[in-house]
């Protein structure tokens, strides 16, 4: 392709909106543009890294022994209903009714469609396994979408579904994928971390893997040992807090006044004390509209994941405040747990045994202090419901972990019996007894995927892809005219590459050689072939690895074959 013919409009300068190093690069980079608040349309340079990232994970998924589906973004809602997880994804999913008054959505994930056609047309024990994926665009109507493509309500995903009649079976399945994705990961040069996790959220199962490629910019947080090794999200680590007194001071429990004093930080000043030394108490409602409160200390935040899984409640979120007044008696921010009634109440494990604690008084503008808990109030139970913090211990050898950032890539679950027993997918096993098919499900997106490796792969100058991801292998650059030697010596190379099958780009624009320097290193094409006047007079070409800014020399008179294998490295 002619640089000239080409479409990639690049950019000086980010857009205002642009947080993320991938957000600010492929905007640059003429790889992507918003259509609306995480909507992006791809242009031709980002689109084709996109189809060589979908190529990588279609090569893996084949050789794994999946075999290609297209299933329909456009799913009726009653097979949601019927498994349940229509309340459970809410306000994410895009709902709507046709023309004659039926209910759709637009799919965020194809568990109950590929559990429909299965239950269908797979009859007995020997039509297993099986392993069913597809590469689809998928809708989420994120409250925050954010960070370019990291985050967006328009996104393709590439689901697979194992479909096993034993236990055993599923155990071979999720193995084959989690080498599947080590091997992908691999390829597109990202250093990933694969993190087992308890927590399988709305998609549901025994067992999960997140597959986390490390980036300071990324969203996700997790938790490393520096001495054994241990890593985890955040959100999934059993906290282990450093050892220390709880306050055993006898105390009186009095109310005080907190005018308009709704925040920890506020109490803490106006009281005098530390942040630790407070009970936060937060109302949540649970999916059957009932309510639960849950208790974490003051300068914790609570992990909403481990609640669910606490109390097996996908569908809690923090209550409305009409119901928390109707159910404490006061207003949002002076909710405590002394004196309430009908409602469930756990406690981090932080709590137990501490006195001299400030807890909201269930009434505006005020708040106890002195309280003592299992004294003034007996939680239900104790749980670990809060997010680990610096500081906090390894659970395996009590070293003192290190928080790092990262971005979740894919997810791999054991999903059993969950969705095959709901949609009848049942099979005979060879004494004719009816099972469920047990399942597998795992997703990973291909944008994030794009976007993470950006994130890890880039320099002040802009992005570095891989080869495997580059839609060209080579970029030529003549800095000269449109007319002379160095352009006839240009046009030589690209049709030398070219006879040689390699993607390359020709810098054929009548443009100032640092223009053609700037957009070859903004849109991070691997081999520069730079042909200046000085090599001209040398009698040489000169390679330059973008990566690594290494230079090597070929002689002006090279052949295809050289060329080609100057670029492949």
């Amino acid at each position: 392709m002619r640089f000239s013919e080409a479409f990639i409009p690049t950019l000086k300068e980010a857009p205002s909106d642009a947080t993320s190093i991938s957000h600010k690069l492929m905007v640059r980079a003429g790889m992507i543009r918003q259509t609306a608040a995480g909507v992006y349309s791809y242009l031709p340079y980002g689109y084709n890294v996109i189809q060589k990232m979908k190529a990588i994970v279609r090569e893996e998924m084949n050789r794994a022994g999946g075999q290609e589906f297209l299933l329909p973004a456009l799913q009726p809602t009653d097979i949601w209903e019927r498994t349940g997880r229509l309340e459970a994804y809410g306000q994410d999913v895009f709902r709507f009714d046709d023309r004659h008054g039926h209910e759709m959505l637009l799919g965020p994930t194809h568990e109950e469609v590929i559990t429909s056609i299965v239950a269908s047309d797979i009859r007995s024990w020997a039509d297993l396994p099986k392993l069913f994926y597809q590469i689809q665009t998928k809708f989420r109507d994120e409250a925050r979408p954010r960070f370019g493509v990291l985050r967006t309500r328009e996104f393709t995903m590439k689901d697979l579904y194992s479909f096993d009649a034993d236990e055993a079976g599923l155990d071979k399945s999720y193995q084959k994928m989690f080498e599947a994705y080590c091997r992908i990961f691999e390829r597109v040069g990202v250093a990933y971390e694969p993190l087992a996790t308890a927590e399988t959220g709305a998609i549901g199962g025994s067992a999960s893997h997140e597959f986390i490629v490390l980036a300071d910019s990324g969203e996700d947080h997790l938790v490393k040992c520096p001495k054994c090794g241990f890593s985890a999200l955040l959100g999934e680590t059993v906290c282990v807090a450093p050892a220390t007194e709880p306050n055993r001071a006898e105390c009186e429990l009095k109310i005080v006044s907190t005018p308009g004093m709704t925040r920890v930080e506020q109490v803490a000043g106006f009281l005098k004390t530390k942040p630790h030394r407070l009970i936060k108490t937060m109302i949540l409602e649970k999916g059957d509209g009932g309510l639960l409160a849950a208790l974490i200390r003051g300068d914790h935040e609570l992990n909403m994941s481990k609640l669910m899984g606490s109390v097996d409640d996908w569908g809690l979120k923090l209550a409305s405040a009409e119901r928390i007044a109707e159910a404490t008696g006061g207003p949002v921010g002076f909710s405590g747990p002394i004196g309430l009634s009908g409602i469930t109440v756990l406690a981090d494990l932080t709590l137990k045994g501490e006195t001299s604690m400030v807890v909201g008084a269930n009434k505006e503008d005020a708040h106890y202090v002195g309280c003592e808990v299992g004294r003034d109030f007996t939680p239900d139970s104790f749980c670990d419901l809060r997010k680990a913090v610096e500081g906090d211990l390894c659970p395996k050898c009590s070293e003192t972990l290190k928080l790092e950032m990262g971005i979740e890539v894919g997810h791999i679950f054991k999903l059993g019996t969950r969705y095959s027993e709901k949609l009848g997918a049942t099979f005979s096993d060879a004494s004719g007894k009816e099972n469920p098919v047990i399942m597998g499900c795992y997703g990973l997106g291909i944008e994030r995927t794009v976007a993470a490796v950006i994130e890890q792969s880039h320099d002040e100058r802009g992005i570095i892809l891989p080869k495997s991801l580059a839609p060209y292998q080579a970029i030529i650059l003549p800095m000269q005219a449109p007319e002379g030697e160095l352009v006839q010596l240009g046009e030589k190379c690209y049709n030398l590459l070219k006879q040689a099958g390699v993607d390359v780009l020709l810098d054929d624009r009548n443009v100032w050689p640092g223009v053609k320097f700037a957009d070859a290193d903004l849109i991070g094409v691997p081999t520069q072939i730079v042909l200046g006047k000085r090599g001209l007079k040398e009698g040489r070409i000169e390679i330059v690895d973008r990566r690594t800014k290494e230079k090597t020399f070929l002689p002006i008179d090279v052949t295809a074959d050289s060329l080609r294998d100057a670029v492949a490295g």
